[in-house]
């Protein structure tokens, strides 16, 4: 019998969850759009239940342009206006405004980095506590169970799955050598 993480064990019915960590949680990402949508999505669980997310997913997609972080930067009132009249994803002034917020950083990023993940990279390895720190000071709406689960969920952080479960292995294969340590 294969083991999964304890996540899974404990919510067996649950297709959205099992699809997510099969094929999503802790594989790297190295599409700077893709990284985005990961942090956004993570800002925008805060408070409720990840299962809450991953069935509003497409309906974030939809809503943010794909994620699109020069087009999200530019959002304007009427934008904003837009996504909190939208019952499809979850219709909170300060997370919509994270998103644009954050958009805008990345774009300054971009100019110094190269890319989102360019300066994630320049970051790690690093500490949680380290991380933290660094995130506050870049980002809003980043605090400390957002940043982990960001980080974890893309590769950045060790513990996305348990050294047992079959998909552990297979995110271990994904990684760059030098993202494998720490």
């Amino acid at each position: 019998m294969t083991t999964y993480c304890d996540y899974c064990n404990s919510h067996p019915e649950d297709t959205f969850n099992r699809a997510y960590h099969d094929t999503q949680y802790g594989f790297p990402l190295r599409d700077d759009d893709e990284l985005f949508e990961r942090l956004i999505l993570e800002i925008n669980q805060a408070g409720l239940s990840w299962i809450t997310i991953l069935k509003k997913a497409d309906n974030f997609r939809k809503a943010y342009h794909g994620f699109k972080i020069e087009k999200v930067a530019r959002y304007s009132e009427k934008e904003r206006a837009r996504l909190l009249a939208d019952a499809g994803i979850i219709r909170n002034r300060l997370k919509v405004n994270a998103a644009i917020v954050n958009a805008q950083k990345i774009l300054e990023l971009k100019k110094e980095y190269g890319s989102f993940k360019g300066w994630l990279d320049a970051h790690h390895p690093l500490t949680k506590e380290e991380w933290v720190k660094v995130f506050k000071r870049t980002f809003i709406f980043t605090g400390g169970e957002i940043v982990n689960e960001f980080l974890m969920s893309t590769g950045y952080l060790p513990g996305a799955h348990q050294p047992d479960c079959p998909i552990y292995k297979k995110v271990a294969v994904k990684k760059p050598a030098w993202m494998k340590t720490k």
